[in-house]
């Protein structure tokens, strides 16, 4: 099933937040994503904002925020350590600042992630 384009302006809220952590900016999905060490902690997916959580975090986000839902950008295959955060989440940045927060961090803890090589031969 072909994806939606990428909410714009869950694009600009994203990368004006991301300005608070030093990250690297790729794109996936056809919107930014941010990595920190190698780690995706943070991105854009169709009308979500993805943020990876620790276990413990996941079940708080879930719990908490009945629609904070998991991560499946591809049917039914859910993304472990990922929250799909609605864009209902853009009327509280306070919040939403919360959860990237657990979410840097988070990511920041795990071992560092070599960027992969390209496959094409030159």
């Amino acid at each position: 099933m072909p994806w939606k384009k990428a909410n714009k302006d869950l694009i600009n809220l994203l990368e004006k937040m991301m300005l608070n952590y030093r990250c690297d900016r790729r794109v996936m999905f056809g919107a930014p994503t941010f990595f920190v060490n190698g780690n995706m902690f943070a991105g854009v997916h169709e009308d979500t904002i993805i943020i990876r959580l620790a276990e413990l975090d996941l079940k708080e986000i879930f719990n908490r925020f009945k629609d904070v839902k998991p991560f499946t950008p591809m049917g039914n295959h859910i993304m472990k350590e990922y929250a799909a955060v609605p864009e209902s989440f853009v009327e509280k940045p306070v919040v939403l600042k919360q959860w990237l927060d657990k979410s840097y961090k988070y990511a920041s803890s795990l071992p560092h992630k070599a960027a992969k090589r390209s496959s094409k031969k030159q």
